[in-house]
């Protein structure tokens, strides 16, 4: 799971979880394969279920503990980080709140998308086979808990594989790897822990890291206003083949920073988010790239805006289609 918005650089940067390498089932596992997609793109909102899980990304990795409720329609997470420096998100719904008590820093924002693990299939499969080749593979156990491996294969250079383990009953995702070139294992997100079901109270989802008005804590409060397709300032000249564009928004991270621009593009299982920031007085700087664990970066600057391209997509992709970012004449 991602601490942060979109998979981008801020304040809270992502998690994600063990390494295997199944064999690869027969073609004809494509229908069940989905099916079992299917299940895990609603699960993880619906499903009450507590658990720790690791992410790992080369020799880094984090462990966290989420607690997630279903009462009376809403949906309530807590997440806790529980090894490095001390962080803590909590969730109702669309509001998230996250803490981070060394730096005296509670950040406050709404957020309409969500594609954290355990929640990283979307609702809507029926594009991703146009991109994807989507397999059953061998059955495997995570946490102790018996699972069905399904394979998620690119079909051109402009994403990554996918491997998912899934309780099959359920639905919910126990393990994500990201695939690179030469099945390469980039990122995984595993539970070590999981139990699907109660008993979850709302103490347990209560945070315990809250600000005392005497300790000088900071809120910061993350404005965004959604903005429609057709009024973007910005044009996309190299699109990559299956990524649609999901979700605009002006964001102003404090009352007195300029106001930004943010575009998220998705294949509907890898995103793209584009960051449009006023120069604002910064030195003239070359394009660059560098990688964020398995989230590959790509800057330049255009006009008076810099431009930060971030996605789990391989950096030529990327690189691609940031250089085909100009402002609208």
């Amino acid at each position: 799971m991602r601490i942060s918005s979109s998979r981008h650089i801020p304040p809270f940067l992502a998690l994600a979880v063990l390494l295997s390498s199944p064999a690869f089932a027969d073609q004809t596992g494509s229908s069940e394969a989905l099916r079992l997609l299917q299940k895990v793109a609603t699960a993880a909102q619906k499903l009450t279920y507590t658990g720790v899980f690791v992410y790992q990304n080369g020799a880094r990795s984090e462990t966290s503990r989420i607690t997630h409720l279903i009462e009376d329609g809403n949906e309530f997470e807590r997440l806790e980080v529980l090894d490095g420096s001390p962080r803590e998100v909590v969730r109702r719904n669309d509001e998230v709140r996250c803490f981070l008590p060394e730096s005296k820093l509670l950040i406050v924002e709404r957020r309409n998308a969500r594609q954290f693990f355990p929640t990283l299939v979307p609702g809507n499969l029926a594009g991703l086979t146009g991109y994807y080749q989507i397999r059953e593979g061998s059955s495997g156990r995570v946490a102790g808990v018996s699972s069905r491996i399904v394979l998620v294969e690119p079909k051109d250079v402009f994403r990554f594989g996918h491997q998912f383990w899934i309780e099959p009953h359920s639905g919910l995702l126990l393990k994500a790897n990201l695939i690179g070139d030469g099945g390469k294992v980039l990122e995984t997100f595993a539970f070590t822990e999981i139990k699907i079901g109660g008993p979850v109270t709302m103490e347990m989802l209560q945070p315990q890291m809250e600000p005392d008005g005497s300790q000088g804590w900071q809120v910061q409060r993350v404005n965004s206003n959604e903005i429609r397709a057709d009024d973007g300032q910005w044009l996309f000249r190299h699109p990559l083949p299956g990524f649609r564009r999901v979700s605009g928004m002006k964001r102003r991270l404090r009352p007195d920073a300029p106001e930004s621009t943010q575009v998220i593009f998705s294949d509907g299982l890898a995103a793209i988010s584009v960051f449009l920031e006023p120069l604002a007085g910064r030195e003239k700087e070359d394009p660059s790239t560098f990688s964020v664990g398995a989230v590959n970066v790509y800057k330049r600057q255009v006009a008076d805006h810099q431009v930060i391209v971030m996605g789990d997509v391989p950096v030529g992709a990327l690189r691609h289609f940031g250089e085909g970012i100009e402002p609208r004449q």
